[in-house]
């Protein structure tokens, strides 16, 4: 039998964590029950993590690593605002719902980590990548429609993440695929009333709601 490498041990491990607590909650993620679902004796859970704690801390990480992958919402050479938010938003959709056991997890382990002090920076390191991911891309559709957005790139980015964070939640209770992708289109076209064309007076008008291509607030020199 070929000797596994404590990464590789490690790596399993986590991923019967993931579906421990997709299938039975957070709470009946025990280090017994994770080891079984890995097809290891319990002894070997210690040789990889020094705790349950630890080997979550280590699953929030790397789950928040692949959700800011996820949400970086593709960008689309579209010359219409709407149509550019409405692609991307369709698209991000399609991977936070496939799987959507993975979904439930991402909503449970963020839950546990804002109930415990010691992981509680991890939850915020998390919602910290969905709006920096959220900012990029409305700044990206802004410039490839040749427009410029009316309100300040940072609160249309939590906006965006507010509505697809809740509307996530609303769809694992129902699974009315038909009715998120209607909401969808209904916020991309809401979005699309907060642009405007880019024109040479629009650029010095309204200071602080200007963007630039790293999606920070262009303000205005006083």
């Amino acid at each position: 039998m070929t000797r596994l490498a404590a990464a590789d041990r490690r790596a399993m491990l986590l991923d019967a964590a993931l579906r421990v607590i997709a299938r039975d909650g957070i709470a009946e993620a025990t280090t017994r029950a994770i080891t079984a679902e890995a097809g290891m004796p319990q002894s070997v859970f210690h040789y990889c993590f020094r705790s349950k704690d630890e080997l979550l801390r280590e699953l929030i990480t790397v789950t928040v690593a692949e959700l800011a992958d996820r949400a970086e919402l593709p960008t689309h050479p579209l010359p219409d605002i709407e149509q550019s938010v409405r692609a991307g938003l369709h698209v991000l959709w399609k991977a936070i719902i496939d799987p959507p056991d993975k979904q439930l997890v991402l909503y449970e382990i963020t839950t546990y980590a804002l109930r415990n002090p010691e992981l509680a920076d991890l939850a915020r390191q998390q919602y910290a990548g969905y709006l920096h991911a959220a900012n990029r891309s409305l700044t990206a559709w802004a410039e490839q429609a040749g427009v410029r957005w009316t309100v300040p790139v940072p609160i249309l980015a939590r906006l965006l993440v507010t509505v697809i964070d809740g509307l996530g939640l609303s769809w694992l209770t129902d699974h009315d695929s038909a009715a998120a992708l209607a909401v969808i289109d209904q916020f991309a076209a809401h979005l699309a009333t907060l642009a405007e064309p880019l024109t040479i007076s629009s650029l010095h008008a309204a200071p602080g709601h200007a963007t630039t291509s790293s999606g920070a607030v262009e303000r205005s020199a006083p």
